[in-house]
């Protein structure tokens, strides 16, 4: 696996620029390119508004975001019309400028944020609290096609180096708990854009799948002073019947247990919380090995195969970034070249899930077409 050239004095070029509302937009360069100049938006939007409402479901001890006003936003323009091309042709975009290699923007339409704030004060009663945190948009390319496995090895890695930048900064920021970057690729996964690109959340709050596994995850290392994922990772590359690729620096396996009919868990070697904590290193191997990952899983079948990749980040709680490990989770509800798992009963109400293909021979398959 061929890694960028040069790639250890990586350093990612970024600059910030304003849209005419107010929000933020962050470029991001390719290694050994000049960063874009950005043009004024002129677009007449309307101020943002306030945060939309929390509430807390006192049955399972559960946050709920209530953002009404997403129900306005895009849905699948032509490409035309497409908010996250470059601004050309008379025609402003999000993107104030006629070409960039990555950009970084606030959500128009958040499900959380503008406002920062803590909500851990707030009386779990029936009381809406502010739905504070940030959203953002993370645009790989300036081309409308594609999809983050069509990208070259200089592109990739520097959405890694976005993504590591934005975790560092909404860390940081004020109330915030938890920093999840994600992709929804498909229309069969709910996408509302076509345009390559993903999102990153930053939560005010611990979000129920994060504090499961940052439970477990404390929970071993307190009886058996090693990290659980490296355990896992560990019985897995012994076992190996579920092994995909093993890099330097990371390994791809299908779970043990794996939930969708096509999963695959992405782990690096080296103990670290989060994107921001990887080295030079780590992240050009990963920047090559996840790209790749995709490839494989889009070779499995004649049409591009919908995927929801999830990077599990370590909670901002120090005893949770002591011991959660970052890794992907990469799933897919694709069961068959014309067949999707839909969440019914099980699933859906009781959170039990039941898997039709082994992780064995899901394994099997991605071990054949990746490249």
């Amino acid at each position: 696996m061929a890694m960028p050239q040069g790639s250890a004095a990586y350093e990612a070029a970024h600059r910030v620029h304003h849209l005419a509302d107010g929000r933020e937009a962050i470029f991001f360069a390719d290694a050994n390119t000049a960063l874009p100049e950005p043009v004024a938006d002129t677009r007449p939007l309307d101020p943002r508004g306030e945060p939309g409402q929390l509430r807390y479901d006192r049955l399972t001890g559960d946050w709920v975001a209530v953002a009404a006003h997403r129900q306005s936003r895009t849905y699948l323009p032509p490409k035309e019309e497409c908010p996250l091309c470059p601004s050309a042709h008379g025609r402003m975009s999000e993107i104030p400028a006629e070409d960039f290699n990555v950009v970084v923007f606030e959500n128009r339409f958040p499900s959380l944020g503008p406002a920062l704030g803590s909500i851990l004060s707030a009386a779990p009663v029936q009381v809406p609290a502010p739905a504070y945190g940030r959203c953002e948009v993370v645009v790989f390319t300036p081309e409308h096609t594609g999809s983050f496995a069509s990208l070259d090895d200089a592109r990739a890695r520097t959405v890694i180096e976005a993504w590591a930048q934005r975790t560092a900064a909404l860390s940081a920021m004020e109330g915030i708990e938890q920093v999840f970057v994600f992709e929804n690729r498909g229309q069969d996964i709910g996408v509302t854009l076509h345009h390559p690109h993903g999102q990153i959340y930053a939560y005010p709050y611990l979000t129920p799948t994060a504090a499961k596994m940052a439970g477990q995850a404390v929970a071993h290392l307190a009886k058996t002073g090693r990290p659980l994922m490296q355990d896992i990772l560990d019985f897995e590359r012994t076992e190996g019947s579920r092994m995909v690729r093993q890099g330097e620096h990371f390994s791809v396996f299908v779970p043990f247990a794996a939930r969708w009919p096509l999963e695959a868990h992405l782990v690096p070697h080296r103990h670290v919380p989060d994107l921001a904590a990887l080295n030079e290193e780590e992240k050009a191997e990963l920047a090559v090995m996840y790209r790749d990952l995709l490839r494989g899983v889009d070779a499995l079948y004649d049409t591009p195969t919908p995927y929801i990749a999830a990077w599990h980040q370590a909670p901002l709680e120090p005893e949770a970034r002591a011991a959660a490990r970052l890794h992907l989770q990469l799933t897919s509800p694709r069961r068959a070249a014309g067949k999707l798992k839909y969440l019914a009963g099980s699933e859906a109400a009781m959170g039990a899930f039941i898997n039709d293909v082994p992780a064995e021979q899901a394994a099997a398959r991605l071990r054949e077409v990746m490249p």
